[in-house]
């Protein structure tokens, strides 16, 4: 035997791939989901017409968060991201258990929420049948998928992205004929609802619009395999954002200038009334079709990380552990997905897409709150390479932006998820006095256990 076999292996490391223009990319297209094909018709029920101000505002609450993310990335190039800052900055179990859950809860809100939109409006296109039907069958058919396993493609993802880009697009271009046919309201886009004066209102709507933004921070995911994070996240993070957000800006504009403020609020399917109102002879079927591929590549993608979240939760302890077995044929951690998938059931079955929104949003300004103190304790934390610096006190400016879009969610939405907290509490609290008190390990991995003779 050679003395090298008696070394031990040295991981092998991810491979850098990633340049400047792929990441950009990513951004965008991890923003670019279902959330704006919902929350137009959400959003002007808040604020009224100016439903564009409500997403700018959301751009720019959205900007201050990347800021701490661009640090903390370039700082800490690991693929863990809000959990593994939380962790530095703290190293507190609890807090680090808080972080994940908060995404994990965040996660089935947006599927429950995306659940609901798939069965409306643009459903109704094809069948007309109760939305919550519909929005169960839909839960079911992600649990079968994600059950059977999901072979991820740099193609597939490509041809989704387009599809949803090109919804988009097709309101810019019904935006762009109406104003040159002189068809344009252009007053409606700078009304407001007469219940409240118009910077709450704004605000108001921004806390929804926030929704559609959720996205740009998974880009922290593949730290490990881009050229040069330094540069290059800053640039693709904030570059993605932008244009993300200013493309939002020109379509909720557009929406409002086409469609009557009241129609616009009252649609589960606020995009396909503007199809249904402009001039471009676009068939409802095709653009349903566009918006219910949007909605299902989110939900899609939601469902399985949320079920992976639960999985890896498990294996490390932090919540039961039969919730890390993987099934003997298909791999895929089929425990964790059906409690993923009883979650969801029960958050559709008892909440509206604003109220799902809403507590979306709530859970995920709690992590980047989290996420902004961890920059500020991490600030006297040298590390050997150049890295991004955010100006000193735009931490501060982010926490009070996350503390002012939290204050303005509504009691009920406190109530609501805080009872999805509570149960998540009591998970941790049980398993915690389950595992001092048998401290059964777990297979290496979280890997089912093998029958003998069957290896």
């Amino acid at each position: 035997m050679s003395p090298g076999n008696n070394q031990q292996a040295q991981p092998v490391q991810l491979k850098r791939g990633i340049n400047t223009f792929l990441l950009f990319f990513f951004v965008v297209g991890d923003i670019l989901g279902s959330g704006i094909y919902a929350m137009v018709g959400q959003v002007a029920g808040a604020v009224g017409g100016a439903v564009w101000m409500s997403f700018g505002v959301a751009v720019l609450f959205a900007l201050l968060t990347a800021f701490s993310y661009a640090e903390l990335v370039t700082k800490y190039p690991k693929a863990a991201g809000a959990s593994l800052y939380v962790n530095r900055a703290f190293k507190n179990d609890f807090l680090s258990f808080l972080v994940t859950f908060c995404l994990m809860a965040a996660g089935v809100a947006a599927v429950a929420a995306l659940a609901r939109v798939f069965g409306g409006r643009y459903f109704q296109e094809f069948i007309g049948a109760p939305e919550l039907l519909v929005a169960l069958f839909f839960i079911a058919a992600l649990t079968l998928i994600n059950f059977r396993g999901i072979s991820e493609s740099v193609w597939l993802n490509t041809i989704m992205s387009i599809i949803e880009l090109s919804g988009l697009l097709i309101i810019l271009v019904i935006g762009g004929m109406v104003l040159f046919n002189g068809q344009a309201d252009l007053s409606r886009p700078f009304t407001f609802n007469s219940d409240q004066a118009a910077p709450l209102a704004v605000l108001g709507g921004a806390t929804l619009a926030f929704f559609a933004l959720i996205g740009f921070e998974n880009a922290v995911n593949v730290a490990e395999e881009t050229k040069n994070p330094s540069k290059t996240y800053p640039r693709a993070l904030f570059g993605g954002l932008a244009v993300a957000g200013v493309l939002y800006m020109l379509v909720s504009f557009t929406a409002a200038m086409v469609v009557p403020i009241d129609v616009l609020a009252g649609s589960t399917g606020p995009l396909l009334e503007v199809v249904r109102f402009g001039p471009l002879p676009v068939p409802g079927l095709l653009f349903s079709f566009i918006a219910l591929v949007a909605v299902t590549n989110t939900a899609l993608v939601a469902h399985i990380m949320v079920s992976r979240v639960l999985y890896g939760m498990a294996n490390e302890g932090v919540v039961p552990r039969v919730l890390a077995t993987t099934h003997a044929t298909r791999r895929t951690p089929w425990v964790a997905i059906l409690a993923t998938t009883a979650i969801v059931l029960a958050l559709v079955s008892t909440g509206d897409v604003g109220r799902l929104a809403d507590t979306t949003v709530l859970f995920i300004l709690v992590v980047f709150l989290l996420v902004h103190v961890s920059l500020i304790v991490l600030r006297k934390d040298k590390v050997d390479h150049e890295h991004f610096r955010a100006p000193r006190f735009m931490p501060y400016l982010a926490i009070a932006s996350c503390l002012l879009l939290l204050a303005q969610q509504s009691l009920d939405t406190w109530l609501y998820a805080g009872a999805i907290a509570l149960v998540g509490g009591l998970f941790y609290v049980v398993n915690f006095l389950l595992r001092r008190r048998f401290d059964q390990p777990l297979t290496p991995a979280g890997q089912e256990r093998i029958a003998p003779g069957q290896d």
